[in-house]
């Protein structure tokens, strides 16, 4: 029931919280140079001042902005985010189309680099002071300090151009007409450059993380208390060093999982993957308002969703936190 009461609590907060992302959104857009109106006017090869004021006020644009600002609230409230300006659909349809491949990307991206990087900051702390401990932090900084863009593109050159190893672009194969199986398998091997490369800048931080907390867990009374009980040195490390370690590596996952969702467009973009953050990238180049609020807002939705289960995580790692 606690649990319950604590949900629903949090739950208001973050509607509250996406209401003040919608307003703030929406006015740092309208704050940007350029017109949609004319963007469309221009690409349709007619630049009459006409023209361009019929489309000002068939979307609306003509209104003053504190009437749009509340016109656009009051949609958001119910949940509609209204229609694309160049693609003529509504934009929730136009998210619903591309958020699957995102989540796909960036869940499989998150998993990979949690799980790994915490194998590997585990590995690195039980062998502190070796030379295994020294090539993981190594490999780990190194990783953290390479730009995202150049490791994409070595990835492409490499794996795909030079050893053709695996596709570079694209969600699936163009024309192939895959189906059942067939189909998955070639969607995981589109998936696999564009989730590794974004797995691996993330694996480094929980590496290093896991490694950090760790060791500093170690040296606390409770683990001297269970080496003098005779405890074996893998339980130790397991039930008790890596447990309490692993609070503030999820509380920084439970953030960047979030960030993940709308950071991948830089990965969707090299990789031509059609997610949301490429669809993010298109509206802000043609200056569709309604496309660029929408994509914003649910990627915010789904940061704030994330840190909800992040604090719920919380009282399952460790009970002696308390749901307040």
């Amino acid at each position: 029931m606690k649990r319950l009461e604590y949900l629903m609590r949090r739950v208001f907060q973050a509607v509250c919280i996406l209401l003040v992302i919608a307003v703030v959104n929406f006015m740092l857009i309208r704050a940007a140079p350029g017109d949609p109106a004319s963007v469309m006017a221009g690409e349709a090869g007619a630049s009459d001042p006409i023209f361009v004021a019929q489309l000002r006020e068939r979307f609306g644009l003509d209104k003053p902005l504190p009437v749009q600002l509340l016109t656009y609230v009051g949609h958001v409230a119910r949940l509609d985010l209204g229609e694309s300006y160049r693609q003529q659909r509504p934009v929730a349809s136009l998210i619903a189309e591309r958020l699957p491949a995102t989540l796909i990307l960036t869940l499989t991206a998150f998993v990979a680099a949690l799980t790994f990087g915490v194998t590997l900051g585990a590995w690195s702390s039980a062998k502190a002071g070796t030379w295994m401990d020294s090539l993981v932090t190594t490999f780990s900084m190194i990783f953290y300090a390479t730009p995202l863009f150049w490791l994409a593109l070595m990835a492409v050159l490499l794996f795909s151009v030079k050893l053709d190893w695996l596709p570079g672009f694209g969600y699936e194969t163009v024309g192939s007409g895959y189906a059942g199986m067939a189909r998955f398998i070639d969607i995981v091997k589109h998936l696999v450059l564009p989730a590794t490369v974004l797995a691996v800048f993330y694996m480094a931080v929980y590496a290093r993380m896991t490694r950090t907390s760790m060791l500093e867990v170690a040296q606390m009374d409770f683990i001297k208390t269970a080496r003098a009980k005779g405890l074996t040195p893998g339980r130790i490390l397991r039930r008790h060093i890596l447990r309490n370690a692993l609070l503030p590596v999820i509380t920084l996952a439970g953030i960047q999982a979030g960030a993940m969702v709308g950071g991948a467009v830089l990965i969707e973009t090299v990789f031509a993957w059609p997610g949301i953050g490429r669809l993010m990238f298109d509206a802000l180049v043609q200056r569709d308002y309604n496309l660029l609020l929408g994509t914003f807002l649910v990627t915010a939705a789904l940061a704030v969703a994330f840190n909800v289960v992040t604090d719920l995580l919380y009282t399952l790692v460790d009970p002696r936190i308390e749901l307040k």
